[in-house]
Formats: structure tokens, C-alpha cells, sequence
């Protein structure tokens, strides 16, 4: 008697069915887990810097330590001493971070007029191109003439206190803001333009709606740029000027002449940090204005 089996029977090529959904595959590839915390981000950033200044400062130490023994160490200090005779030393200390001080002013007061002033030229350049025509060249003129060509006619006309010192940082830092406020104003994209256009938006609309807002990137550029250059006019003013509060600068030409090369190093470092800071000062302020939008549309 023959029996039939009731095995069912499983094809090996099953395919899914329309009751039973297949769940999509994710294709993405993933990026593999970081196990760095912030403190090994924060020294993979930082660690570059930091062995570049040590190599620095080891080839400092041994160029001091061989002037030293030829007897010409007042050439180059050891870098200790900028600290043990500078920073550190009550008199000293004061008489830095009080010139420090003045120049910062000064610095501050030439940066905001040039800021007015090439953006305001800036805006006119981009308004009537018969403007930029006549003008432009002029401030290239400017930006090439040696500003210490010009340093003793400032003198000359506008004194040799705080007025003159003024004007040399308004020359010094003009440029950067012209040029990079109306590259910013001329960049704006020609189909916003012609959005405007079409809307028969009037200038100051378009001005204040679509090209400076499109420009305040270029703008800040202009402004870190010029903060930097501020802080070289300010030194550059108190190193000639030395009628009135001295400044920095006075500051450095008093300690060469001493030949207080600690101290002198000391000062020169104060100026440096000062540039620094202005210059992250604007940086930090271009993110706090325009960073969010503008990273995230680049």
C-alpha cells in the first residue's frame, strides 16, 4: 500500500509577497564612532601651534645663550626675561600697559573713522559708477604711497599729539574696508537683482534689503583686515610723535635707545597680543552677525 507524503515542500528562491513588506535597507554609509572627547579635540587643535612656539623658543634660548657668551647679549634676551624684566617688574609693568593703553585708543579711533568713511565710500562707488571712476584710483594711490612718506607731512599739518596719530591709522587702514565693501556690494547675485527690479524696488530698498546684508561677509573681512592694520598706524604714529601721551610706540623707541632689549621685547610682545585681540575681537563679532547664515549657505 503505497503512502504519500504530507511534507511541504519550501522552494529555496523564496520572493516576498505583498502581505509581507520588506523593510528598506539603509544604504547610507555610516561614519565610524569618534571616541575622541573634547579635550583631545581641543589638544589636536591646539598641539601644532604649541610645538611650532616650543621649536621657536628653543632656537630662541640657544641663539640668547651664544650671544651671551660672546658678550652680546643685550642683541637678543633670553626669553624668560621678558618676563622676570619686563611683565613681572612693578615699574616696568605700569609704563606698558599704560602706553598699551593710549595706543589702544588710538588704535579703536582710527579704526571706527576708517570703518565710516571707506564704508561710506564704498556705498557711493557702488551706487553711481561715475563715483568709482573718479575715485577709485585714489584710494589705490593711497594704499601704495610708503605711509612713512607721509608720516612727517601729517606732523607738519595736524600736530604731533593724538590728532596726528589718529590719521595715520585712517590712512593705514582705509584701503581693506573700500576695497572689500564694494567687492561685497558688486558680488550680490544678478537674479536678486533682477528680482528687485522687477518688484521696481527704489535704491535705498535695495541697499538696505539685498546688497549690504549680501555684503556684510566682505565687510567683516575689511574690518579684521583694517583692525590689524589700526593697531601698526597707532605704533607707527606714537614711534614719530612724541609730543603728547606717549604711546607703544614711544614706549619701543625709549627702550632702543636704552638698549633694554628685555624690556624692549616685552613691549614689542604687549603690541603683538594687542593686534591678536582686536583681530579675534571682529573675527568673533563676523560670526556672531553673519556666521550662522552664511556657513550654512556656503
Amino acid at each position: 500500500m503505497s503512502t504519500t507524503s504530507a511534507e511541504p515542500v519550501v522552494s529555496e528562491t523564496s520572493e516576498p509577497t505583498a502581505s509581507t513588506p520588506v523593510p528598506p535597507t539603509d544604504t547610507t554609509p555610516k561614519a565610524p564612532p569618534s571616541g575622541r572627547g573634547p579635550v583631545a579635540r581641543a589638544l589636536i587643535l591646539a598641539g601644532p601651534p604649541l610645538g611650532v612656539l616650543a621649536v621657536l623658543v628653543g632656537i630662541w634660548y640657544l641663539i640668547a645663550g651664544i650671544l651671551t657668551a660672546t658678550g652680546k647679549g643685550f642683541l637678543l634676551p633670553m626669553p624668560h626675561e621678558m618676563f622676570t624684566k619686563g611683565f613681572f617688574d612693578p615699574q616696568v609693568s605700569v609704563d606698558i600697559w599704560t602706553a598699551l593703553f593710549r595706543t589702544t585708543g588710538v588704535a579703536l579711533t582710527g579704526l571706527a573713522v576708517a570703518m565710516v568713511i571707506g564704508i561710506g565710500w564704498a556705498i557711493a562707488m557702488s551706487l553711481a559708477r561715475w563715483v568709482e571712476r573718479s575715485t577709485y584710483a585714489y584710494a589705490v594711490i593711497l594704499q601704495c604711497i610708503p605711509i612713512l612718506a607721509l608720516v612727517p607731512l601729517v606732523g607738519f599739518w595736524f600736530g604731533y599729539e593724538f590728532t596726528a596719530r589718529v590719521i595715520v591709522c585712517i590712512l593705514i587702514a582705509l584701503f581693506p574696508m573700500v576695497s572689500n565693501t564694494l567687492f561685497g556690494l558688486q558680488s550680490v547675485d544678478k537674479s536678486q537683482r533682477e528680482l528687485f527690479r522687477l518688484q521696481k524696488a527704489n535704491k535705498w530698498t535695495v541697499l538696505t534689503k539685498l546688497t549690504l546684508p549680501a555684503a556684510l561677509p566682505s565687510i567683516f573681512v575689511g574690518m579684521r583686515t583694517s583692525a590689524g592694520l589700526s593697531v601698526i598706524g597707532a605704533i607707527v604714529g606714537d614711534y614719530f610723535f612724541r609730543r603728547g601721551e606717549p604711546g607703544i610706540g614711544s614706549l619701543i623707541s625709549n627702550y632702543q635707545s636704552r638698549l633694554q632689549s628685555a624690556e624692549l621685547f616685552a613691549s614689542i610682545l604687549a603690541a603683538c597680543l594687542l593686534g591678536v585681540v582686536i583681530f579675534a575681537l571682529f573675527g568673533w563679532l563676523s560670526k556672531v552677525a553673519v556666521g550662522r547664515w552664511y556657513e550654512a549657505a556656503r
